[in-house]
């Protein structure tokens, strides 16, 4: 569905770890995005958009590659594996005759592998497989990202983004040491005005601007932490099914027992949300200023969610909506649309897949049969069907410790099956009743609608190596692995 005869310039904004439900046009009570509210205003909220490997590097997997998991093979965490996919994104674009440029986080394998971008500028975040003495020096973070070679040039070789003494996966929180245009968050979009007024003026461009944050360190400067400091916070979702004292308190997966430290994290999460915002306003003006901004689409997103202790649970790789339901909004500029009005919202199932189909079709470029997602563009407007019936998500966990964690779930625009391989354990969940899940349904629903949702999963979960299924039943205990080999 090519737009235009003149090709658009594509804008991605991503960020990491942020909730689907942590924009004030999706209801929050809490957090404040008046430039994402805005952004999405003046285009199309998804409102059941989701990662389905809601981990770092399979969703950005996905995200490049136009894959399902099933087909980019990464269906938990794993670093150190090289990214050898044919036609992804920036590759394409760049082949047909796009500026392509990438600020931020990649969180690829070699570091600067380029994944088709003319050009990197990295900040990866705290990457503890890389900061390990083995790693051959040219894979050593303190070569390979420019924000910390940026960071060491003011501040001395030892200068750090954890001096603040937080490390990468934790729910402390506490404002930033340093100046405020010094922080990662500005930084990305100081290198993106940067690109801005030095790119090849004769060709589209795509940036792709990727924040770190959300993700943990909690960081953001002291006039954010402030802005949420003594405010009263909605309290986690806790559903009737959960864990109401987890036997590990302080685990990095399974949440934190002080109340007060809860408190003080969740001002953090929303305080770095709302600094990210006003970045994002930043770039929004300097699109306006250059010209650019109507013949630009703009697309949001997050890698996956934070569950933020919901039920009990922090950080992402769960199958329930804080760690799966991602922020999704597309901004078409008016010289795009021609005239065309955008829908203020699709419920339709979206995926992380589908955003690179959609920005090559905006582009007027073939999507390549590799990729797995469809374009939203024909659901922007109102014209076309929801890109799925179904969705199917996952989390391999290959660490002793949290394996029995391993996942599947199938998510639907109204309910959600979830099962997990190794206890066999199931739940269902009515979306449209309880968008929170605080009541598992799996004994009260529909017998049906349940045997319906894991008949999806059964053909799901096909042929896969691990044995999950011999095509009629699911099959509980088999081994589950981060890599699929075939």
């Amino acid at each position: 569905m090519a737009i235009q005869k003149k090709r658009p310039n594509l804008l991605l904004i991503m960020c990491d770890q942020m909730r689907g439900d942590c924009l004030g046009i999706d209801g929050h009570p809490d957090v404040k995005t008046p430039y994402l509210d805005t952004l999405a205003t003046q285009g199309t909220l998804f409102e059941r958009a989701y990662s389905a490997c809601p981990s770092c590097i399979p969703a950005r997997a996905a995200l490049l590659t136009g894959m399902s998991q099933r087909r980019h093979k990464r269906v938990g965490y794993m670093d150190g594996v090289a990214w050898d996919y044919p036609d992804m994104l920036p590759a394409v674009l760049g082949r047909n005759g796009y500026h392509t440029e990438a600020i931020g986080k990649m969180h690829v394998h070699p570091p600067l592998a380029r994944c088709g971008f003319h050009n990197l500028t990295l900040h990866d975040g705290y990457l503890g497989y890389y900061r390990r003495p083995e790693r051959p020096w040219i894979e050593h973070q303190s070569v390979h990202d420019a924000y910390l070679a940026f960071l060491k040039d003011r501040h001395g070789v030892d200068a750090d983004p954890g001096d603040t003494g937080i490390e990468c996966n934790s729910w402390v929180a506490r404002p930033w040491i340093y100046d405020e245009m010094e922080h990662p968050t500005n930084w990305a979009v100081t290198k993106s005005l940067e690109f801005l007024r030095r790119r090849d003026r004769s060709l589209p461009f795509f940036l792709k601007v990727s924040f770190v944050r959300p993700h943990p360190p909690w960081d953001a400067p002291q006039a954010y932490f402030d802005m949420y400091a003594d405010k009263t916070l909605r309290p986690p979702a806790m559903g009737d099914w959960a864990e109401q004292t987890p036997s590990r308190q302080y685990d990095s997966y399974l949440g934190c027992g002080d109340a007060e430290l809860r408190r003080q994290a969740m001002a953090g999460y929303y305080a770095s949300i709302t600094h990210m915002d006003h970045q994002i306003g930043r770039l929004m003006l300097a699109l306006g200023e250059e010209g650019v901004l109507e013949n630009t689409l703009i697309v949001f997103t997050s890698d996956h969610g934070e569950m933020l202790f919901d039920h009990g649970l922090f950080r992402k790789l769960s199958p329930y909506q804080g760690s799966v339901r991602i922020p999704l909004a597309i901004r078409a500029g008016w010289n795009i649309r021609k005239g065309a009005q955008q829908i203020p919202t699709s419920g339709g199932v979206a995926e992380l897949r589908d955003i690179a189909p959609t920005l090559l079709d905006c582009a007027g470029i073939e999507i390549p049969e590799t990729m797995d997602g469809v374009s939203l563009l024909p659901q922007i407007y109102g014209k076309g069907e929801p890109a799925r019936e179904y969705l199917h998500g996952e989390h391999a966990f290959g660490e002793v410790a949290y394996g029995d964690l391993s996942n599947h779930y199938i998510v639907t625009e109204r309910d959600k099956y979830i099962w997990y391989s190794q206890s066999g354990r199931e739940q269902y969940f009515d979306l449209r009743r309880d968008p929170r899940e605080e009541h598992d349904a799996i004994a009260d629903a529909d017998p049906g609608r349940v045997d319906a949702l894991r008949a999806f999963l059964i053909k799901e979960l096909g042929g896969r190596e691990e044995g999950y299924t011999d095509g009629t039943r699911l099959i509980a205990g088999q081994m589950p692995v981060s890599l699929l080999s075939e």
